[in-house]
């Protein structure tokens, strides 16, 4: 599932410099999730980072999207071509994901 901030949100910001993916920007009233750029943090965090700096919790899976780990991690390699870091370690299915916990 990709990540949506809900309506509690605060617009702090907290969130935004911490997507590995560039996927959270202002939005009209609060921040927002682009879903086609949200992997879960799938290939860079056993967490979802923007849910462990948000001071109010808003930053929720989205169930009207469910995806599973093996897209998640295909969405982070086609997202970030050049890091050779990222596919080595799903090569190696020795990666950081949520679901490994």
């Amino acid at each position: 599932m990709a990540t949506h901030i809900t309506e509690e949100c605060i617009n702090c910001g907290a969130c935004e410099p911490e997507c590995p993916n560039q996927a959270i920007s202002q939005g009209d009233e609060i921040y927002v999730i682009n879903p086609d750029r949200c992997t879960e943090c799938v290939g860079f965090y056993d967490h979802e980072e923007c849910q462990a700096v948000c001071p109010v919790e808003c930053c929720l899976p989205d169930p009207k999207r469910p995806e599973n780990e093996a897209q998640l991690i295909a969405r982070a390699i086609e997202l970030h071509p050049d890091d050779a870091e990222l596919k080595a370690r799903a090569d190696k299915n020795e990666y950081a994901s949520r679901f490994r916990k």
